[in-house]
């Protein structure tokens, strides 16, 4: 085999792992839409029933996070806001 042909065989295979990279993210990509795109509708069908998206979005964050940090927040932001007399 030639110095040639080890060289295209190599730039071969790697320009078919390259174009299936760049496949498999374009389908993610596509699918990440779809996704935001659904997310959007859920949250405007929520809006017309009278939710608070903000609030929601809100609600959803808080979720994510451990009971035991919103518990120390909330109790640093009481304090905060007693100290100003809120």
């Amino acid at each position: 085999m030639s110095d040639t042909s080890v060289v295209d065989s190599t730039y071969r295979v790697t320009a078919d792992e390259l174009r299936q990279f760049v496949e498999r993210l374009e389908r993610l990509d596509q699918e990440k839409k779809d996704i935001a795109e659904a997310a959007k509708e859920v949250m405007s069908e929520a809006k017309g029933r009278g939710y608070d998206t903000k609030v929601l979005r809100k609600v959803m964050a808080l979720r994510k996070r451990d009971p035991q940090d919103i518990s120390e927040e909330e109790a640093v932001l009481e304090m905060y806001k007693e100290a100003l007399g809120m």
